[in-house]
């Protein structure tokens, strides 16, 4: 039974994904890759379309009945947060316009933490934008700040622009936990014994990559033309770590952390008890 999954273009899919999606792991069952970015995969998730899905550690609370949480291949990390951008430094958020990437994001409710926490009054108008508007946006005063992700770590000062504040800073200094940006979710209805496959074959396809980067090349620069190799090789570098292998307790503890917290501001629905447990 050839399985329906969804992950982005990013360059961390693509090096996580190559063995699996080429045919490469042995005994993996094939998949059809359908590529888009996260905004469009958590409408999918939540539509409950798709088999397997890369989406926002965000959007778990609405979907974790048909789904649930593989323990592998997501983004968690440290270092690796989403900044919120400005064009003059020391930017007074207060009553401001601020651009992001989506409202069912986790970049969007580790900015809503530390808006919390740091912006007396609250922010102004919340606007929605794709990503690769937001820092344009910025630069040419349409809003005031913008919430990046992903490359724009390492791009945003060509844009002319200054970092006002690193939402992964402020969310490991609070609770020493990893950030955690992307989870990889599968159908419940496939069943335990299909749903601990897929776990050991993206668990093998990470293996492969670890163990022959150059493999997954051609399929990482396939699906990111206009990213500059160093770049992308920094992307993989800052995404692709230990908790992609495995979640671990950390993990986890970061994934109910932030969840929790976010619920307590209203922000998400609560979890129901066991709903980030696999299988």
């Amino acid at each position: 039974m050839t399985l329906r999954i969804s992950y982005s273009p990013c360059p961390n899919d693509t090096f996580v994904f190559d063995a699996w999606a080429h045919g490469r792991v042995p005994g993996a069952p094939p998949v059809e890759v359908t590529f888009a970015d996260i905004d469009i995969t958590n409408q999918l998730a939540e539509r409950g379309e798709g088999d397997i899905l890369k989406v926002s550690y965000a959007v778990l609370p609405w979907v974790l009945d048909e789904y649930t949480l593989l323990p592998c291949g997501g983004a968690l990390g440290r270092g690796c947060g989403p900044l919120v951008l400005t064009r003059e430094p020391g930017t007074d958020l207060r009553g401001r316009t601020v651009a992001v990437p989506s409202e069912r994001s986790t970049a969007y409710l580790l900015f809503r933490l530390w808006a919390a926490d740091q912006v007396p009054g609250g922010v102004g108008e919340v606007v929605v934008l794709p990503f690769h508007e937001i820092m344009p946006a910025v630069r040419d005063g349409r809003v005031d700040a913008g919430l990046v992700i992903h490359e724009a770590r390492f791009t945003y000062r060509s844009y002319g622009l200054h970092r006002l504040a690193d939402m992964g800073e402020h969310w490991e200094s609070a609770t020493g936990l990893p950030i955690p940006l992307g989870a990889i979710i599968a159908r419940r209805s496939l069943g335990t014994e299909t749903l601990e496959l897929l776990a050991e074959s993206i668990r093998a396809s990470v293996r492969m990559a670890w163990d022959d980067p150059e493999a997954s090349r051609p399929y990482v620069r396939e699906h990111a033309q206009e990213m500059d190799p160093k770049v992308a090789d920094q992307h993989i570098g800052l995404y692709v770590n230990e908790f992609t292998a495995d979640l671990g307790e950390d993990g986890y503890a970061a994934v109910r952390g932030l969840l929790t917290r976010a619920a307590a501001e209203g922000l998400v629905p609560p979890l129901r008890p066991g709903a980030l447990t696999f299988g």
